[in-house]
């Protein structure tokens, strides 16, 4: 089973589940699954391949969402779910596959279709990150800056530097093996009914008008909305933002 972070206590109310994005892990949500763990337990898996969960030599959508699905089972059966990114595509997947697992669903800046931007240079730069002389992990970012200019993102990948150890948590061989997978979205035959919600970031391209057509065939029950000020890292560029509608999702009454 996937590693898993828990927050809070168990209430009348299902569970929340918070699933990561590529490169992710459940850390980068502490913040906000403490916050939102003040009404309800709150869960946020390692996805395999990252963190402190299993590495694996397979990376699809199929095998991510079979995965929270053996999660959800031991955490009683029913989950609200948050997935960012990859995290929202393995949740639409499960979502479209065992539908009573779910009760809401909110897609984070993620649709169900296949992208063309490549990750590969971000295995690239990690990989060329000479691990022996790194003592702390400022020196991992120093040497990523060579290759990865955003300063937000070489702080976010080497949370998952394991320094002691010298490795990183990523399993960077099938990520890479697995890529086309990841960018892109399995042929799946379900439809979910249940209340789901959108959120993008307002400076993102990753949810585009004409992506909606599909999302409908898929959620019949899709409401779109946007975050201001926030790219596709919108949870940790407008956390307080993001938590708040993520508030107002979940409380909502059709």
């Amino acid at each position: 089973m996937l590693n898993i972070l828990t927050h809070g206590t168990d209430t009348t109310m299902p569970p929340l589940m918070i699933v990561h994005g590529l490169f992710g892990s459940a850390r980068n949500w502490n913040v906000i699954a403490k916050r939102m763990s003040e009404t309800r337990r709150v869960i946020a898996p390692d996805m395999r391949n990252h963190g402190n969960s299993f590495h694996a030599g397979s990376h699809s959508y199929e095998d991510m969402a079979s995965d929270l699905s053996e999660v959800i089972t031991a955490h009683g059966g029913t989950v609200d779910l948050v997935g960012h990114s990859m995290g929202g595509k393995a949740s639409m997947v499960l979502a479209l596959n065992e539908p009573t697992r779910v009760a809401r669903l909110l897609v984070a800046d993620i649709a169900p279709v296949t992208y063309t931007h490549s990750q590969q240079q971000f295995i690239d730069a990690m990989r060329a990150v000479d691990l022996s002389k790194v003592t702390r992990r400022a020196d991992a970012v120093e040497q990523l800056a060579a290759n990865v200019e955003d300063k937000t993102l070489q702080s976010f990948f080497t949370q998952s530097l394991d320094v002691k150890e010298k490795r990183w948590h990523y399993n960077l061989d099938t990520l890479e093996q697995d890529m086309p997978k990841i960018l892109g979205f399995p042929e799946v035959p379900g439809t979910y009914n249940g209340l789901t919600l959108f959120l993008s970031g307002a400076n993102s391209n990753y949810v585009l008008p004409e992506h909606r057509a599909k999302i409908r065939t898929h959620f019949s029950n899709a409401k779109f909305a946007k975050i201001q000020g926030a790219g596709h890292w919108l949870h940790a560029e407008q956390p307080r933002a993001f938590e708040g509608s993520l508030k107002t999702f979940l409380e909502y009454q059709p």
